[in-house]
């Protein structure tokens, strides 16, 4: 048993250093791509790490929700607004003169 200790013992060594090294870089990776698709990270007794829940979270994701909602409408009327925009841009001046006129004659 000595004789294989001394002959085998450092390539032993080196592929015990090898696997924990994989089972590192493993672990690494794992956690990363929880991280970048947003699943909860778990403690070492199971526990959420991350992302943390509170009412102070929950309150925050309601208002920025409201947020997103509005600046959403907000920028389809700035949409709206350009597409006008747009066509008065590049439409003729023939046609766009009888159309002021139009609306002219139906003010009066």
């Amino acid at each position: 048993m000595q004789h294989v200790l001394e002959a085998y013992g450092p390539m032993l060594a080196v592929m015990a250093m090898g696997i924990g090294l994989i089972a590192t870089l493993g672990w690494v990776f794992t956690t990363w791509l929880r991280i970048k698709h947003g699943y909860p990270l778990d403690g070492a007794w199971g526990q959420a790490v991350y992302p943390k829940t509170s009412d102070e979270t929950i309150e925050r994701v309601k208002l920025l929700s409201q947020e997103n909602a509005q600046l959403r409408a907000e920028l389809g009327a700035v949409k709206d607004r350009l597409a006008n925009v747009e066509r008065i841009v590049t439409d003729d001046s023939h046609r766009l003169t009888q159309e002021i006129e139009a609306l002219r004659v139906t003010r009066n």
